[in-house]
């Protein structure tokens, strides 16, 4: 579990530079001043750079030679270990991110770049560059008092719920490329991934976090796509499966990949199935897991709401399986219709 508390943040610095579109010939431009900032906007601004970051996978920054290679890592290293250099390192960050702005749907934004102190990861107090790029502004509703009336106007502004994209880089673990928060509300849209990959050049931190949510996204893949090909099962069959697929992370500390094969699948032909389904996933989508690690409760909890236990039956009724499959039995009467039979023993 990443345990980051951000409730002693305060912000140290902070500039904001103009960030155009490259390919469209649109310009940036580049502040030689830190922000101004007013006392009673500091809360909202903090909500605004920090509620929509999602604490439970992280990252670093990656590089295929050299992580020395990767320039923003380089100008983060400088920032930390030279704070004086905070306004000509965030000018190269800005100038970096422009050329990276060659996607056609890539909008033109405020970048803003900030030196946080008092923020806790893992028990360690650190200082952290937050590095955020504010592409959507909306209207919004003034409604000014007068001495006999209302003037009402409006502005234009960012939402506080609406972060376009931003990072977190934790001044810790530099030597493996630091630990790194990610925000990018458009990250399954191909012109985002100038953010993480081209700009940032991270790859996801393999911790318990992610090798839990990456098996039990496995798991989920195999039981609902690939059994129908292998076996012929029942829907409940395979909500059963789900359910032991869960149930076993939630009871256990640490995963084991046979143990969890032999009491969530058990017959040696499913066992089998699976076996090549996972190493198939696997190289097709250059994943890379242990045969045994830590159990993240964070990542079952987030994984388990996406694990379905309902049985649709036509638009009449929804059947909600959690434990023992052995207490509904399905079947067929003699005029062709179907049913399913429920045991229980107490009605609540």
């Amino acid at each position: 579990m990443n345990n980051i508390d951000f409730t002693q943040v305060e912000i140290e610095k902070i500039i904001t530079h103009q960030i155009g579109n490259k390919l469209r010939d649109e310009k940036y431009s580049l502040s030689n001043e830190e922000s101004l900032l007013a006392s009673d906007t500091k809360n909202y601004l903090l909500k605004y750079f920090l509620s929509l970051l999602k604490t439970e996978e992280l990252y670093k920054f990656t590089h295929a030679v050299n992580i020395e290679m990767n320039e923003v890592f380089t100008l983060a290293k400088q920032i930390f270990s030279d704070p004086n250099s905070f306004i000509s390192n965030s000018q190269s960050i800005a100038k970096l991110l422009y050329e990276q702005s060659m996607h056609p749907k890539i909008k033109e934004g405020q970048l803003n770049i900030s030196l946080f102190d008092n923020i806790i990861i893992e028990d360690e107090v650190v200082n952290v560059l937050g590095i955020f790029k504010s592409e959507t502004p909306s209207p919004f509703i003034q409604m000014k008092k007068q001495r006999s009336n209302y003037n009402i106007v409006h502005e234009i502004g960012f939402d506080l719920k609406s972060m376009d994209k931003g990072c977190l880089i934790f001044n810790t673990t530099a030597e493996t490329g630091y630990k790194i928060l990610i925000i990018d509300n458009a990250s399954k849209s191909n012109e985002a991934q100038y953010w993480k990959d081209e700009f940032l050049n991270v790859s996801i931190i393999k911790d318990e976090y992610h090798q839990t949510n990456q098996f039990l996204g496995i798991a989920k893949q195999f039981v609902t796509k690939q059994l129908d090909e292998d076996f012929e099962l029942s829907k409940a069959d395979k909500i059963d499966f789900l359910n032991r697929s869960v149930d076993y992370f939630k009871k256990n500390e640490t995963f084991n990949k046979e143990e969890f094969e032999e009491e969530v699948f058990g017959d040696n032909n499913v066992i089998e199935s699976f076996r090549k389904f996972d190493q198939t996933y696997r190289q097709e989508n250059e994943v890379e897991l242990a045969d045994s690690f830590p159990i993240s409760s964070q990542a079952v909890k987030k994984q388990s709401r996406v694990f379905k236990s309902v049985l649709k039956l036509d638009r009449n009724f929804d059947i909600y399986i959690h434990g023992n499959k052995d207490l509904i039995e399905k079947g067929v009467e003699k005029d062709g219709r179907k049913y399913y039979k429920i045991y229980y023993e107490e009605e609540k």
